[in-house]
């Protein structure tokens, strides 16, 4: 079958096998390889992607059921060299470990600050709760997406340059 996307902002056109999967339709067919492939039971929430700004668990959605639709992956959170002040959030409070749910975890608080901007605590966890990371004990990717929400126009190269000034 042939499906049409536009994937982090670029249109894309494939033909694929009815059957296939969108994380590995975002990873085989597309190389996009941030999208992480997990649990393979749709428990951990690695595979967060982004469908028309809603988060979803890309193991579970058929890329044909993505025909027509926009898909934003973590590729897609740094526009034009500039990091998401999820991404740069990330950086700052060490909000991961390992990196395996990191992906994932961008993705859906994404989507929680473009609908609440200023989210509570409790609100942040419950955004998350449908992700398992191993590593971190939450607190940091709390703080993260919490460092995120106070910064929203924060960048690495706006960081960079403040550096640059107080140097």
């Amino acid at each position: 079958m042939h499906v049409t996307m536009t994937v982090n902002g670029d249109e894309v056109e494939r033909d694929i096998e009815p059957r296939v999967l969108l994380v590995h339709f975002l990873r085989e067919n597309l190389g996009l390889t941030g999208t992480h492939w997990g649990c393979d039971t749709s428990n951990c929430g690695t595979c967060v992607v982004q469908i028309d700004g809603e988060p979803v668990k890309s193991c579970t959605v058929l890329a044909a059921m993505a025909d027509g639709h926009a898909v934003r992956t973590v590729e897609g959170l740094e526009v034009a060299g500039t990091v998401d002040p999820i991404q740069q959030g990330f950086m700052e409070e060490h909000g991961l470990q390992c990196g395996f749910c990191t992906p994932g975890m961008m993705l859906t608080a994404r989507a929680l600050l473009d609908e609440n901007p200023h989210p509570s605590e409790g609100e942040i966890r419950e955004a998350i709760s449908g992700q398992i990371c191993r590593c971190t004990g939450y607190a940091t990717i709390v703080r993260s997406i919490q460092w995120a929400a106070d910064h929203p126009a924060e960048t690495a190269d706006s960081t960079l340059e403040d550096e640059d000034v107080k140097a």
